[in-house]
């Protein structure tokens, strides 16, 4: 372990001395107190150091241990449940032993390494195996069988394998490679800022399902996708990110609070344990990770909170598990980074954050994907990732807002008149796009109805009008319209009202499935079909506005999935309107 001196402090910002040999983002330990911090510039033979953790006290003349790896995290059995900070240190456990406050210099493993888990191997002694295969299968929770697997760079034949209780540390198989004999234990690790190779990249074709209707029907996300979530403060940023993670078919969550305020990180702690899965009637928490660096945690600490929570996502595709990364809020990441390169005294780029901004949040992105994993056997993962985005005062044409746009395939613009309005989720129809729309229609004329995409098509076509038609109703009144416009604005109201507008927090209306969303869309795009040909035949609006139809339309979200047959019915009965 090299040692080397502390010349200058400012913040999280430490400048040693007598740092030759060191290399760029090398792990470091500040003091005797041995604060934990990663080299972010080298100069002759000085090192600038990112802490993540409070400097205070600190000073000139002090020690530096410089550890000679880069930052990684462990990855394996024991991840899914637990709730870390943004260097992977477990917060639960930090709790149990220190108290509620973190510890300056604590170190406490990632993994438990005295817990035993049950491995049932699936390859024999004999067996040829490459990087990526399975050797064995631990059931880490009732919804998540965590493979493990062979070693990025190991290939051979397997020389021992073992079946039984062990810990993460314990040698469960011996593989004979070119290099000689390498032992394999249950726990990998890996460095946060080298995403994990894969076999194959492949085009995203099947939506990220999350039961909000205004994303799966008008502005779906693919598995393997990315997506913006930007609004202004009290838009409803955190509670959307909350819904993706609690309902959407990924078969993992990794949720990352970033510099967010404690309290909502302490409503989802709260929350996951007693909120059940609407596939397996099982409590969410059993298929999540926790990365908690709330915003009064070290600001350092928040730029590796991003990564540390992509590598473990990664991790689990590489099992071929479907994977969605929800960030919240990729603002306050750019603020750390704007920060440190602060006082790393760099040029400032546009309103003071440092100029490889685009490069960094493209490369984060970037690992999103739907992938063939690494090993023999075909396995297909995907990784999504959903970054919110805080602008200040909701403006768009933000420095993070539009880097984050060039690289994301979705864009939920939040508005805040909307949600002045209660209309949640705020996300404004107008505005917000989906570039994903086209590679999923297979699907949703396939899996859902051959008609779903011309329904949204014509929904949307709707709206539109309605945008423009609300100008000439401001000038002129609504008297002015035609009836058949008239009857536009009547059904874009209900496609607001009643398809668009989604409670959280009523049990029934939290979640749709895509079968009810289609039928919930061709009951009212059917009404104003109906609606025209009424008008065509003689009806006066006021008959077709006051029709008992419409109550029964508004009245759909709230019909339990087991009943949807009953919305059925409702189409077929609007065909009948004479």
């Amino acid at each position: 372990m090299k040692v080397g001196i502390i010349k200058k402090v400012s913040g999280p910002l430490v400048i040693g001395k007598n740092m030759s040999g060191v290399k760029m983002y090398d792990l470091a330990k500040v003091s005797e107190k041995k604060l934990i911090g990663e080299v972010i510039k080298i100069e002759k033979d000085e090192a600038a150091i990112q802490v993540y953790e409070e400097t205070t006290g600190i000073g000139p003349g002090e020690v530096i241990y410089l550890e000679g790896k880069p930052l990684t995290v462990e990855l394996g059995p024991g991840l899914i449940g637990s709730i870390y900070d943004g260097i992977q240190r477990p917060l639960d456990v930090i709790r149990q032993k220190y108290g509620d406050y973190i510890t300056r210099g604590v170190e406490v493993p990632a993994l438990n390494r005295e817990k035993l888990w049950d491995f049932e191997p699936v390859v024999k002694k004999g067996d040829e195996v490459e990087e990526g295969d399975i050797l064995g299968v631990v059931e880490e929770t009732s919804l998540v069988k965590h493979k493990i697997m062979v070693p990025v760079g190991i290939n051979g034949k397997v020389k021992e394998i073992k079946k039984g209780k062990f810990t993460v540390e314990e040698t469960i198989a011996i593989i004979e490679t070119k290099d000689g004999e390498k032992e394999i234990k249950m726990k990998q690790e890996w460095p946060i800022r080298q995403p994990r190779p894969v076999k194959e990249r492949l085009v995203p074709k099947e939506p990220l399902i999350t039961g909000q209707r205004v994303i799966d029907t008008f502005f779906p996300v693919a598995k393997g996708g990315t997506a913006c979530v930007p609004g202004p403060f009290g838009s409803g940023k955190t509670i959307i990110q909350h819904q993706l993670a609690k309902w959407s078919d990924a078969d993992i969550i990794v949720f990352i609070g970033c510099g967010e305020r404690g309290n909502e990180m302490a409503d989802v702690l709260l929350e996951f344990p007693h909120l059940l899965d609407p596939r397996s009637n099982e409590p969410l928490i059993k298929r999540t990770v926790l990365i908690a660096n709330t915003s009064n945690m070290p600001v350092a600490a928040r730029e590796a909170s991003i990564y540390t929570g992509i590598t473990i996502a990664e991790y689990f595709r590489d099992m071929g598990y479907k994977v969605a990364l929800m960030a919240d809020s990729t603002s306050r990441w750019a603020e750390a980074l704007r920060e440190v390169s602060g006082r790393l005294e760099e040029m400032p780029g546009e309103e003071g954050y440092p100029a490889y901004l685009g490069s960094r949040t493209a490369s984060f992105y970037e690992r999103a994907g739907e992938v063939i994993c690494l090993g023999k056997e075909k396995r297909i993962g995907s990784l999504a990732v959903i970054g919110a985005v805080s602008p200040p005062g909701g403006d768009f044409s933000e420095p993070v807002t539009q880097n984050t746009l060039r690289v994301t395939k979705v864009f939920w613009a939040l508005d805040d008149v909307l949600a002045s309005q209660r209309h949640f989720p705020a996300i404004n129809w107008l505005t917000s796009y989906s570039l994903y729309t086209q590679d999923l229609e297979n699907y949703f004329k396939e899996k859902i109805a051959p008609d779903f995409p011309s329904l949204r098509v014509k929904a949307m076509d709707i709206l539109q009008n309605e945008s423009k038609l609300q100008e000439i109703v401001r000038l002129v009144g609504i008297e002015s319209l035609s009836e058949k416009d008239q009857l536009t604005l009547l059904t874009a109201k209900s496609i607001r009202e009643d398809f668009l507008q989604q409670n959280a927090y009523d049990e029934i209306d939290t979640y749709t499935s895509l079968k009810k969303q289609y039928l919930m869309l061709k009951a009212i795009v059917s009404f104003h079909e109906k609606g025209i040909e009424l008008l065509e035949r003689g009806k006066r609006i006021s008959e077709i506005s006051t029709s008992p139809i419409r109550e029964k339309i508004a009245k759909m979200k709230f019909i339990p999935e087991k009943e949807i047959d009953q919305i059925e019915k409702l189409i077929e009965e609007i065909k009948t309107i004479i």
